[in-house]
């Protein structure tokens, strides 16, 4: 597939070190990778970047692979040639997947989006829980924030406590839901990290919003994010990147590795490697 170049960035790396209590001594260092909101369609994701992401996640040696969702952008029909590519992706526990709002758009796309991925080896978790590392570390997938089935209650509440857990949930909105129970990390993507991020001002989006009051109201409907008629994509812009501390939970969001228009400046897509180290 091709894609309109000047839309993107080159990709970023990026290494962030996330201390967890109670992490098991054999899990100590351990390597996580995680990859977000691909929407490979021909245009939004470049072969070529995709191919740079596989490699350099390959190149880490993860113990562990997580995908965040919006592997598609409207139709689930380009998801057998993503799904072919993913299946490259090489991680020693697995990799574990869940969906985002993209990906149920129509009616069959989660079944379709689903089985491409599973056979490629890849786990989609819905309202469910691993443990690939044992009964001492869980990871929790959830639906889409968005959808219906969104459902955390059915999740945590059989879950251990005083374990470790990580989890993945596409919309980093649903990080407030979550506060309610304990998250070691949680795992999100989504926004795109905003896409457009101006030095000394942030993230357009949260730029945009707070100016509201300066900015004539007739002009609004004309001004992505702040009219009403606009699509939301969040509500909480300042989570639009990175990571942020949620009550006593962690979140991270990845910036992703597709592109709407106009484009990425200053937000470049992203792969991003966790290492997990015992807090001190």
């Amino acid at each position: 597939m091709t894609s309109i170049p000047f839309l993107s960035e080159p990709l970023s790396i990026e290494t962030v070190l996330i201390q967890i209590a109670e992490l098991p001594d054999r899990l100590n260092g351990m390597k996580v990778v995680q990859l977000s909101d691909f929407h490979y369609d021909g245009l939004l994701l470049s072969d070529d970047l995709l191919n740079q992401a596989i490699e350099a996640t390959n190149r880490v040696e993860p113990d562990l692979i997580v995908l965040t969702g919006d592997y598609v952008t409207h139709t689930p029909k380009p998801i057998d040639q993503l799904a072919q590519q993913l299946h490259r992706l090489q991680s020693r526990a697995g990799i574990y997947a869940v969906l985002g709002n993209h990906d149920l758009e129509q009616p069959h796309s989660k079944t379709k989006i689903t089985n491409a991925l599973t056979d490629a080896g890849i786990h989609v978790l819905w309202n469910q829980v691993a443990y690939p590392f044992g009964n001492d570390f869980a990871i929790v997938g959830l639906p889409d924030f968005w959808s219906s089935e969104f459902d955390p209650i059915s999740v945590f509440d059989g879950t251990d406590p005083t374990i470790p857990r990580l989890v993945l949930s596409h919309n980093p909105d649903s990080a407030i839901d979550l506060m309610a129970w304990r998250v070691d990390l949680q795992l999100s993507g989504h926004t795109h990290g905003g896409q457009i991020v101006i030095p000394g001002v942030g993230v357009v989006p949260t730029w945009i919003q707070a100016s509201r009051d300066r900015i004539p109201e007739p002009l609004w409907k004309w001004i992505p994010f702040l009219d009403a008629r606009w699509p939301k994509v969040v509500n909480q812009w300042q989570w639009a990147q990175g990571l942020h501390l949620v009550g006593k939970n962690r979140l991270y969001v990845n910036r992703g590795l597709g592109t709407f228009p106009p484009g990425r400046w200053n937000c470049p897509p992203e792969v991003t490697v966790f290492s997990f180290v015992a807090q001190s």
